[in-house]
């Protein structure tokens, strides 16, 4: 880690000294869960793998419980917050750490003039409500974007990472494995948060493909939409969740059986549905 005081770093006591002076109270509404725990927040810096001239977009920097621990590893850090009442708090933990704060929305905020076509890294503690609709929607529009550490509910970290023939392999599965490799790499239990969640969360590793690596021939709004009309109806045999796009007899030209259901389908063979809808 770098050469930052670590008086600096946010614990229970820091957490609930910040939010009593600057007369603020945790939002339920915008999932505000402040991670109290400095030995955590080193651990997302290994992991993340990030150091001096590496360039870090972190989303919902909230207090600055981990915009603090990511400034120590030396790499260039920006900083997006919507919430302005923590504005304040965030610019005081962050104070002359030479970290650049935006009070921004991250589904809506300037990406394109920020990031400049650069390569950076997302490390983020996510806001469990819009974690894995944000996820995916950078992921579709944003390749600079190219490694990420988030903290997601660990249900929601799940799906993402699922594989062909588990219960909870899904639409966010297959969308995620499209565009990336993920992986679950740590677990963050709820005693480190203030509040403290109802929910465990994990750490989960998302590294874009290059672009070679995406599948060729198909485009990714051409498989959402047989992902989601296959998924839609999940219980069915693909023959019928997916009948308005495809026929059996293409499905098994494809080395697909008909009667297969959604979760059986990598990705592979889902890209290989989504060829033929043109």
């Amino acid at each position: 880690m770098g050469t930052i005081d670590r008086s600096r770093y946010l614990t229970r006591r820091r957490v609930r000294d910040l939010l009593e002076r600057h007369g603020l109270a945790p939002s339920r509404a915008l999932g505000q869960n402040f991670l109290c725990d400095p030995n955590t927040v080193d651990k997302i810096g290994r992991l993340a793998g990030v150091g001096p001239g590496d360039r870090v977009i972190e989303i919902g920097a909230g207090l600055g419980s981990l915009t603090v621990g990511l400034a120590a590893t030396g790499a260039e850090v920006v900083a997006l917050e919507v919430d302005r009442h923590l504005l304040a708090a965030l610019a005081e933990t962050v104070d002359g750490l030479g970290v650049e704060v935006h009070h921004a929305d991250a589904r809506t905020f300037e990406w394109e003039q920020r990031l400049r076509g650069a390569r950076w890294h997302v490390v983020a503690n996510l806001p469990y409500n819009i974690a894995t609709p944000l996820i995916l929607d950078l992921l579709a529009t944003r390749p600079e974007l190219a490694r990420w550490l988030v903290m997601v509910q660990r249900e929601a970290g799940e799906r993402l990472v699922a594989e062909p023939g588990s219960r909870i392999y899904g639409i966010p599965s297959v969308l995620t494995a499209y565009w990336a490799t993920s992986r679950i790499v740590g677990a963050v239990g709820p005693d480190l948060f203030l509040p403290r969640p109802k929910v465990e969360s994990v750490l989960v590793a998302i590294e874009r493909h290059e672009a070679s690596e995406i599948r060729a021939g198909v485009s990714y709004e051409q498989l959402t939409t047989v992902v989601r009309a296959g998924f839609g109806r999940r219980r069915k045999m693909i023959r019928r969740s997916l009948a308005d796009y495809v026929t059996e007899e293409q499905l098994e030209a494809l080395g697909i059986p008909p009667t297969a259901r959604a979760e059986e389908l990598d990705l592979d063979g889902w890209c290989a549905v989504a060829r033929l809808i043109g």
